[in-house]
């Protein structure tokens, strides 16, 4: 099974430099950035079969994901 990548950096691909900036400067920011992140690998392992989890669980995470990438996106426009 071919897994999307979910990386910020693939999501918003124009805003990469921005994105440097956040993490380097602001540390709420940064903090959420690697949220996101370890919670991204996390549903990709489940993804690939790696990890196991239920069908519910994999949908929390997800949910959890976008939230934060709104989080995250919302910060990046207003930056």
């Amino acid at each position: 099974m071919t897994v999307e990548h979910h990386d910020l950096h693939h999501e918003f691909p124009d805003m990469s430099d921005r994105i440097r900036e956040l993490k380097m400067h602001d540390r709420h920011f940064a903090r959420l950035f690697d949220e996101y992140h370890e919670l991204d690998r996390e549903v990709r392992k489940i993804e690939d079969d790696v990890t196991p989890a239920a069908d519910d669980v994999l949908d929390a995470l997800r949910m959890r994901r976008v939230h934060l990438k709104d989080d995250l996106a919302s910060m990046l426009k207003q930056a």
